[in-house]
């Protein structure tokens, strides 16, 4: 087998695992790292087949000590996901194997099929994009499985929540207290629970517009049971600090105009959003860093701080 670079190289173990589930006569020939993961190792594995032709996999490795602690229910909540979504509609990758305690493999792991298309994070055809990502997320909404995954777990609290340096402290503080409020009620939706351009792959090959058809989304290890709003407000979150925040704003409004129905009270709107955008306040440098990995270089710590502050004071403007 070739590696495609070192860090790409797969653990033997894992290497022996993956074959056992190849079709018989089929090998791995190439493996290649895939860049913008911050809580697994992701590479797609190239097959050759036994009439000679390829055909490419995906294995999602844990391997930091932190997250592979939790792997076991994170892999669990994705292989549940994978299996549901099939002839849905919504484009997902297809479940192939799973080792969610490392019993065959080095690290828990998950093989997959590897869709076509690719992450876009550029601002270019934005326009078109942010309709078609709020009409797949409607899309998700409207999945009734017959068993839920768990409730949403919200990580955040309001003593953890790290304000930016320049930040205006008293909306910052008045954001804060808007999430020590108990959760506003919310009929429950089945949530993709990290949905964002990160975990969406387009079709830009030319010669269509950008961002002109989605061909999958990936990382369903978080899905959950919730309120729309909160997986709106995550979108939103990334849009705002990829884009600027007038995005942030703008993809609420698509969610509905795609069919979508988010929270009637302003206050309990501003509940969701404010809560998301806070959370991401604890992770303004590893967001960065994959953004930065992927290609928008310009996106430096305190570049995506800046722009966390001022989506926070745009909703505390319009929703407070």
């Amino acid at each position: 087998m070739t590696n495609h670079n070192e860090a790409a190289a797969v653990p033997p173990l894992t290497l022996a695992w993956v074959s056992r589930h190849l079709e018989a006569g089929e090998r791995i020939v190439r493996t290649e790292a895939l860049r913008g993961g911050i809580t697994a190792e992701m590479r797609r594995l190239t097959i050759r087949t036994r009439d000679g032709g390829t055909r490419d996999l995906v294995l999602r490795s844990f391997v930091d000590p932190f997250y592979a602690g939790h792997a076991k229910d994170l892999l669990s909540r994705e292989t549940g996901a994978l299996t549901l979504l099939p002839g849905t509609g919504v484009p997902a990758p297809g479940l192939v194997a799973v080792d969610p305690t490392a019993a065959h493999c080095a690290y828990p792991s998950l093989l997959m099929t590897h869709l076509a298309g690719r992450t876009v994070l550029d601002d270019e055809g934005l326009e078109t994009r942010v309709p078609l990502l709020a009409g797949q997320l409607v899309a998700i909404h409207a999945l009734r499985p017959v068993e839920r995954p768990r409730e949403y777990v919200a990580l955040t609290t309001a003593d953890t929540v790290v304000t930016p340096k320049g930040a205006d402290v008293a909306v910052w503080a008045a954001a804060i207290d808007v999430i020590r409020r108990p959760a506003p009620p919310y009929e429950g939706r089945f949530l993709h629970r990290d949905f964002q351009p990160g975990n969406v792959l387009f079709d830009v090959a030319p010669p269509r517009p950008a961002g002109a058809r989605i061909t999958g989304v990936v990382d369903w290890a978080a899905t959950s049971w919730g309120p729309a709003d909160l997986d709106v407000a995550h979108c939103s979150t990334h849009l705002a600090l990829l884009h600027g925040p007038a995005w942030g704003l703008r993809f609420a409004e698509a969610y509905e105009e795609a069919g979508g129905v988010l929270a009637a009270v302003a206050s309990e709107r501003l509940y969701w959003q404010v809560r998301d955008a806070l959370a991401s306040s604890e992770e303004v440098q590893l967001v960065a860093q994959s953004w930065r990995e992927a290609g928008r270089t310009e996106l430096t710590t305190r570049a995506v701080e800046e722009r966390l502050d001022a989506y926070v004071t745009a909703l505390m403007d319009a929703l407070g």
